[in-house]
């Protein structure tokens, strides 16, 4: 990303804000910009700038078309986040008053490459309002709430283990033929479920590490003669990648089956 404190005003200040007579949705979105790029001052990244003055474009022309409940509702998640909400009411309020007219959705951007003495180039892609709102109605009929992430909620805790590079040493010298498929399925980490209320899994862990250590020699061993016989926790944590997560959710409808 680029930096431009002290490119804001040079990117739209010196711009002629001539009444657009075609869709160019570029020289659009400059024009409904021009007379809040002060307020752009202190933001350090221009691809920040696009991004609030095209979620305000959109939300303006949400405003229009829904009723105010519905409108309330596809913007209430924006009072969670870090937002300028003054400014974007503002900005929502141009747009409707000055670009009515002007009813597609943006949904991407592109700027060229800074050249010395030159403007970026922009350009934009939009879509047409019906089908972006059905885009957007499917995306919130999917979306996961909040309250499915509680619902879902598994008393678990997930401790995943990588091989590192001993791992790997010591497979190869065993079977130095099975490299490229080893190179492959090595990729693939295992995630093992332990009780949620173990306060301290890397403690639990220092005392448990052996049957874990075990469990991943045995899958690409099955003779313990073969195995290192002086394991310790140690030896484990440089041999295996250990990520614990405590918070656990099964978005699925259907229930977990355990093999038997």
């Amino acid at each position: 990303m680029k930096k431009i404190k002290d490119n804001v005003i040079n990117l739209f200040g010196d711009k002629n804000n001539v009444q657009n007579k075609g869709v160019k949705y570029s020289e659009l979105l400059e024009q409904f910009m021009s007379p809040f790029v002060n307020e752009f001052i202190n933001t350090e990244y221009i691809e920040d700038i696009f991004e609030f003055a095209i979620n305000a474009w959109n939300f303006g022309n949400m405003e229009i078309l829904l009723p105010k409940g519905a409108f309330e509702s596809a913007t209430e998640l924006i009072k969670e986040k870090e937002i300028n909400i003054v400014l974007l009411r503002k900005m929502i309020d141009y747009k409707i008053s000055n670009f009515k007219e002007y009813e597609n959705f943006i949904v991407d951007y592109e700027l060229n490459d800074f050249k010395a003495g030159e403007d970026p180039v922009l350009s934009i892609v939009t879509q047409e309002k019906e089908v972006y709102l059905a885009d957007m109605m499917d995306t919130l009929d999917n979306e996961v709430t909040e309250y499915d992430f509680a619902e879902n909620y598994i008393n678990r805790s997930a401790i995943i283990l990588k091989p590192q590079q001993p791992f790997i040493d010591w497979y190869f010298n065993l079977n130095p033929e099975d490299e490229l498929d080893f190179e492959e399925d090595i990729k693939e980490t295992n995630i093992y479920l332990v009780d949620d209320k173990i306060d301290d899994v890397e403690k639990w862990l220092k005392k448990k590490f052996d049957k874990f250590f075990m469990m991943e020699l045995d899958e690409w061993c099955s003779d313990k003669k073969k195995w290192p016989q002086k394991r310790n926790y140690k030896m484990f944590k440089q041999w295996f990648q250990v990520d614990v997560s405590k918070m656990l959710y099964d978005l699925e409808k259907q229930p977990v089956l355990k093999s038997e």
